[in-house]
């Protein structure tokens, strides 16, 4: 099936690598390019053709597309970008590195993107358009909803929540049975031992309030931060 990638940065870019590890293993999509609505955007990316801005999906109505961008600035663009398409759910390619160790039973949510060397320990409950990015540890019982993104080596231990657009900056770790709030974020190192309401930015060892997280009122449901 055709495959198309918005977002030609990094995380577009390590996408594009996945698939192709996937088609190593069984051929399963042909990575047409990318579309990137960016206004310097270059006309080719790792051998693939940046195609267009996403506008360009008007004339695609048979292809599969993964939204492959990030940044702890704007972790919230990921929703941004497929309210705006407002597609069905059923357009959208999930895509899971081969060497990731995913169970049996696990539920990976359509539009997920899961990259080399991520573990569950059992199977996992992962929402819709969720990025987990290189040697994330799950373990029994986490629940992560829609929009969240992973940092490389996170660490879940048991029954760990994440709620919808939560960013957990990479390396950090996670106690078990906490609660990461809607739309907060969680920073690089951190060591998590309370829970993190909703909106807000935590760091450190052990993990403390810094600041609210400036997220679009929008993008929050409208609920103040």
């Amino acid at each position: 099936m055709n495959l198309v990638i918005v977002g030609a940065g990094g995380l577009g870019r390590e996408a594009a690598e996945a698939v192709r590890a996937v088609n190593a293993v069984e051929p399963t999509w042909d990575l047409i390019g990318f579309l990137d609505d960016g206004t310097a955007a270059p006309a080719e990316v790792d051998g693939l053709p940046v195609l267009g801005p996403t506008s360009e999906l008007r004339s695609m109505p048979e292809v599969a597309i993964l939204v492959c961008t990030v940044r702890p600035d704007l972790y919230w663009s990921r929703k941004q970008i497929t309210t705006r398409l407002d597609l069905p759910i059923e357009r959208y390619a999930t895509i899971v590195h081969p060497s990731a160790i995913i169970p049996e039973g696990s539920r990976i949510g359509a539009g997920s993107l899961v990259l080399a060397g991520v573990v569950a320990t059992t199977r996992i409950d992962l929402g819709s358009h969720v990025v987990v990015m290189p040697g994330v540890i799950f373990t029994h019982d986490d629940r992560v909803a829609d929009f969240v993104t992973f940092g490389a080596g996170v660490r879940l231990a048991g029954r760990v929540v994440v709620g919808e657009g939560a960013y957990v900056g990479a390396g950090a770790l996670l106690r078990e049975n906490r609660t990461i709030g809607p739309w907060a974020l969680v920073g690089m190192g951190a060591a998590v031992t309370t829970d993190v309401p909703a909106g807000e930015v935590w760091a450190g060892v052990p993990a403390r309030y810094l600041r609210q997280a400036e997220v679009p009122a929008d993008i929050f449901h409208g609920h103040p931060l």
